[in-house]
């Protein structure tokens, strides 16, 4: 695979302009730079979810691309809303993916690690599918995130050392076994076999309470189909290229307010300050 990037910053904006979810934003951004989507590239997306890096990687390339997921409910949603796309779906479990050695130039693994037991092992798994010279690409929580990006959970972890991982008021330790620090991050890649290449953190600034308000009330609404047309295509991650951001549409406005917030956010922060995501870039060896 080249290592240019194929895919320029206006096109990465693009398909994200719906995004309420600053910390998605990055993480949309970091897997192009680090994934290159050429036409004759193979690449694997372990949760593919309900396909929205699938949409996007269809939307500027003709790379093969497979999504897998373990959820069957979350792979039948993936199948609604990207099954015009005929990109092959299929449900799979991270420790035994059903793919030969070798076959993958490229591996996603964008919020994965932190809902398995033995991250170790998923990487393995990652590592024997990748060929030689492939990439993998990480995104996972992190354990020194900014207040108010969960300030519930922020303060049960300072005052009483807890944290409520189910249910609206999860916020980032949503159905997590862990958040990770940087150390914690590298030492699994590494653990695993992988070659690091590349670190970032990224997501400091941000609107309080975003991460309840984004996916313990926004997602719920739109997936039930509650909210009005206009403003459903403005909220989803799939109808960028449909949207015509007017500012009468409240979802754009809000859109708006997110993004003054995330004005000020670079693609990767100093390592002392806090923030929402680390990433991480690893290569398997050629030998």
């Amino acid at each position: 695979m080249a290592e240019t990037p194929t895919v320029d910053a206006a096109t990465i904006a693009r398909m994200t302009r719906n995004e309420a979810d600053m910390a998605f934003k990055k993480r949309v951004q970091t897997i192009f730079e680090w994934v290159n989507p050429t036409d004759d590239s193979t690449i694997l997306d372990i949760p593919c979810g309900r396909g929205f890096y699938l949409n996007m990687f269809r939307y500027v390339s003709g790379c093969r691309i497979i999504g897998a997921e373990l959820d069957a409910d979350v792979l039948r949603k993936a199948q609604q809303n990207i099954g015009h796309l005929n990109i092959p779906l299929h449900r799979a479990n991270l420790y035994h993916l059903p793919y030969p050695d070798n076959s993958f130039d490229a591996v996603i693994l964008s919020e994965i690690l932190e809902h398995v037991d033995d991250d170790v092992r998923g990487l393995r798994e990652a590592f024997r599918v990748l060929r030689p010279g492939g990439v993998v690409a990480i995104t996972v929580p992190h354990a020194h995130y900014p207040f108010w990006w969960d300030p519930i959970n922020k303060t049960l972890e300072t005052l009483f050392n807890t944290h409520i991982q189910h249910g609206v008021f999860a916020g980032i330790w949503a159905n997590h076994v862990r958040l990770y620090t940087r150390e914690q991050l590298r030492q699994a890649a590494a653990t695993a076999g992988f070659l690091v290449e590349e670190e970032r953190a990224f997501t400091h600034h941000c609107f309080p309470f975003i991460h309840n308000l984004v996916y313990g009330i926004g997602m719920p609404l739109l997936e039930a189909g509650a909210l009005p047309p206009a403003m459903a295509t403005a909220a989803s991650r799939l109808t960028f290229d449909r949207n015509e951001g007017s500012l009468w549409n409240p979802i754009n406005l809000g859109l708006k307010v997110f993004n003054f917030f995330d004005r000020h956010n670079t693609i990767n922060e100093p390592p002392e300050r806090s923030t929402v995501n680390l990433a991480l870039k690893g290569r398997k060896p050629h030998v």
